[in-house]
């Protein structure tokens, strides 16, 4: 069983983008398009186990694991995978409004901080050496654990008053991937110059090209 499973995982699984710069901010790229018209990435719960391991929060053995365990406990797995829908569009939100310094909703808020309170109940200090670290104090078992760093991430970066103004939507037509802002100016305005960028240069030079005939 472990052996298909792994086969599962190394086959057909969408390959995502990380370009958002923030862990949380890729997790909410994980549907593209606009939200009007988009394009599901996360299908099934396999796809939130394939997602976690390409963003390494999930190593490959725990990546098995789980997809057994979702195996016999689909109602569960299903309900995961919901739930993080709920969760991702409400963080969609959330960063929407925090980077244009408006109001939040209280649904999406009370949402999000119910969903935080139980990632952070399986956070704990571990000594080193060199001090203490943060680590997770994981269930092996509970299919949810993907979305726990996610969740401290969204924290980090809502609280951070420099980063979070720094959040902004793609400029491109029918793509609302958000990002983080690090550019010295604050210039950036495509998810991705290969994707959403090349396509705007291209639609300039095609109007420009347009206009001269």
């Amino acid at each position: 069983m472990a052996t298909e499973a792994a086969g599962r995982l190394q086959g057909d699984a969408h390959a995502f983008e990380f370009s958002g710069g923030r862990l949380c901010l890729d997790f909410v790229n994980t549907v593209s398009g606009s939200r009007s018209r988009p394009t599901e990435h996360l299908n099934s719960y396999q796809d939130l186990v394939s997602w976690g391991r390409q963003a390494e929060i999930v190593g490959d053995e725990d990546a098995r694991h789980l997809t057994e365990l979702a195996r016999r406990r689909p109602d569960d797995a299903a309900q995961v995978l919901a739930d993080g829908l709920r969760l991702r569009e409400a963080m969609f939100r959330i960063f929407c409004g925090a980077g244009e310094c408006l109001p939040q909703r209280h649904d999406d808020m009370s949402l999000v901080n119910a969903a935080l309170s139980r990632a952070l109940s399986h956070v704990r200090l571990e000594a080193t050496s060199e001090g203490c670290v943060r680590v997770w104090n994981g269930d092996r078992d509970a299919l949810d654990q993907m979305l726990w760093p996610v969740l401290r991430s969204a924290m980090d970066l809502l609280t951070s008053a420099e980063e979070r103004t720094r959040v902004h939507k793609c400029e491109s037509p029918g793509c609302d991937w958000l990002f983080l802002d690090t550019s010295r100016n604050r210039s950036r305005r495509w998810c991705d110059m290969k994707s959403c960028g090349n396509r705007a240069k291209a639609r300039r030079y095609y109007e420009r090209h347009k206009r001269s005939h």
